[in-house]
């Protein structure tokens, strides 16, 4: 492949300049407004989050784990946070969960006890960002038995040590009728 070519494929991939520019809500409404859904602003007048509805590519989307992003408020300084996440669907419900660490806790969890409300970024495939409420998992009986799921799919043994130390929250996405 000759020099030119090489440099005109990375020029192709390369984003539009003004896409950088634009907040993350206004992309949102303009592939909303695209795919003809009716949007609501559900944040600060600042910006996102955005609802646009769950349309059933979005539902499709949500029957299957992945890798997204989720935006939460900083418990102290009030800025949003934004964090790429694995997300796992158990039983028709949406859970996040991290690697066991001892000894430390996440600063998104934190964020989510003092503000259970977050953005879901959904990435792969169906792009969304989605209104939803975490509810942070404590009782160690429903730890053990959605961790089970979690260290399958992640093919690690560890178990009680996931129940000890990995975070785990139960996303509920607004506009979503519940499992399926």
């Amino acid at each position: 492949m000759s020099a030119s070519a090489v440099e005109e494929r990375r020029a192709r991939r390369r984003p539009r300049p003004f896409a950088d520019a634009l907040p993350t809500g206004a992309i949102v409404l303009d592939r909303a407004r695209k795919a003809g859904r009716a949007c609501r602003r559900t944040g600060p007048s600042a910006g996102p989050p955005y609802s646009c509805g769950v349309n059933d590519s979005i539902r499709r989307a949500l029957t299957r784990s992945g890798v997204v992003d989720i935006t939460t408020t900083g418990r102290r300084t009030g800025q949003p946070r934004r964090v790429e996440i694995v997300y796992h669907v158990i039983g028709g419900r949406i859970y996040i969960s991290g690697v066991p660490r001892a000894g430390r806790k996440r600063a998104w969890l934190y964020n989510l006890e003092a503000n259970p409300r977050f953005t879901f970024h959904l990435k792969r495939g169906v792009t969304a960002d989605l209104p939803a409420t975490a509810r942070v998992i404590s009782d160690e009986t429903e730890r053990r038995a959605i961790l089970k799921h979690v260290a399958r799919a992640w093919r690690r043994t560890d178990v009680e040590t996931m129940v000890a130390y990995s975070p785990l929250i139960e996303v509920a996405i607004e506009g979503l009728d519940g499992p399926e």
